[in-house]
């Protein structure tokens, strides 16, 4: 599961902007990484300027993203840079073609601290993880087969 947390300046974004964010985040997750679109949450944050201070100055432009990534690895640097090129490209029709600033960073969660609706997830591209694919959402799978 990416766990995606969006700071924003109040009213940033409408109802349809962020419909519109999450899915273009989500997007990058199926194509790329082969998940379902389930595993994707993305959790907007509005906060007041007076609570944003960068370099202990009050901002009103400045959008703040952290990610939390479980569901898969990036092992490698080059791997890692390439997602974040990914992400950069899905996130800048919303943070850099409307002139904000913004910084990301992305954490990895061990795979063992993880479950869904208290269902450990399957491995990665098996045959329990298909179906959890085709059907968008967590079903119960016997582990020995995976």
């Amino acid at each position: 599961m990416p766990l995606w947390h969006i700071y924003t300046p109040v009213d940033a974004y409408s109802a349809d902007d962020k419909k519109a964010f999450a899915a273009a985040l989500t997007r990058r997750y199926v194509e790329h990484g082969e998940m379902p679109k389930f595993y994707v949450n993305v959790l907007f944050h509005e906060i007041a300027a007076e609570n944003v201070l960068v370099g202990g100055e009050p901002r009103n432009n400045f959008v703040r993203l952290v990610a939390t990534h479980i569901a898969r690895r990036l092992p490698t640097p080059e791997s890692r840079r390439r997602w974040m090129q990914i992400c950069e490209e899905a996130i800048a029709p919303f943070v850099k073609e409307r002139g904000y600033d913004w910084e990301m960073h992305i954490d990895e969660t061990p795979l063992e601290l993880w479950q869904v609706q208290g269902l450990i997830p399957p491995p990665q591209r098996s045959e329990a993880e298909k179906l959890w694919l085709a059907k968008n959402k967590p079903v119960p799978y016997d582990t020995v087969e995976t």
